[in-house]
């Protein structure tokens, strides 16, 4: 019987699926290893299911070898151990090469045929001598990878301004893209400060509720529209959202008067020409 496991070769990494053939049973939490387009790889398997609508995300050419063995385990425990030597060793050989660059990461293959170094730059980088040098000392394939800042935060990790740890460290799989609209469709104070996360970018999750928001929104009068409420005639000023209420401003109250709100239900839209009549009839019999 057939199933798909989704393993992840990363704490934070992304999730990596793959149709497996069940030889031997694995189940969620259990660790395989894998052959991909990286070469060899050991992950714990966070995702088992039959559901094969995830067949789109599974290259042909990766397959699962086997379930992990005590060998495989302790391997990739010293793994560890060797990716925290290298980042010792790479930070010293940027340091003498005089680069403007910041190692963040370091990941061995598991089969310790290629080591791949993440750094962040605010601009290029000839790091062709770095790599030599790096080849020389470890004899292996070498990679340098540059990465953007929210990556960098998504390996570093840390706490958001919401106190819990970084959404993109805790779960998120891949980034989703965020705009300012999110912010201005959720009624939310367009202050950079309270609107960005650690990395310095817009916050992952104004797109957690983006959807339920349009939904609404797409059912709402537009700010300025003219409406017809159950106190009179008025134009839209405002919305409470996630309450399906407008604020209207009516043209009977007073200038400088509070909005009045009405559910979506209660109100109607007036061309902009019944409007006109109904002021000119109102100062004719005022």
């Amino acid at each position: 019987m057939q199933k798909i496991l989704g393993v992840r070769f990363k704490d934070v990494g992304k999730i990596h699926y793959f149709l497996y053939s069940e030889k031997e049973e694995i189940k969620r939490g259990d660790f395989v290893v894998a052959e991909t387009k990286r070469g060899i790889e050991c992950g714990k398997v966070m995702v088992v299911c039959e559901d094969f609508s995830y067949n789109g995300k599974i290259p042909p050419s990766d397959k699962i070898i086997r379930k992990a063995t005590a060998k495989d385990l302790k391997s990739l425990e010293s793994k560890k151990a060797e990716e925290k030597e290298a980042e010792i060793i790479c930070k010293k050989k940027i340091a003498e090469h005089k680069l403007k660059m910041k190692l963040i990461d370091v990941e061995y293959m598991f089969d310790r045929k290629k080591v791949v170094f993440y750094f962040v730059s605010e601009s290029r980088v000839d790091f062709r001598g770095l790599v030599r040098d790096l080849a020389h000392v470890f004899r292996t394939r070498i990679e340098l990878r540059q990465v953007g800042i929210r990556d960098e935060a998504k390996i570093l990790g840390g706490l958001g301004i919401c106190g819990k740890q970084l959404c993109c460290t805790a779960f998120l799989n891949d980034f989703q893209h965020v705009t300012i609209k999110m912010a201005k469709d959720q009624g939310m104070s367009l202050n950079p400060t309270k609107l960005s996360g650690t990395c310095g970018r817009l916050m992952c999750c104004l797109k957690y509720e983006e959807d339920i928001y349009r939904e609404i929104l797409n059912k709402m009068p537009k700010t300025g529209t003219s409406v017809v409420t159950p106190e009179g005639i008025g134009t839209v000023v405002g919305h409470l959202t996630i309450e399906s209420k407008v604020k209207v401003s009516l043209d009977s109250d007073a200038e400088g008067a509070f909005p009045k709100v009405f559910d979506i239900e209660e109100i109607k839209i007036v061309r902009s020409e019944e409007r006109r009549v109904g002021k000119e009839c109102r100062s004719r019999w005022s």
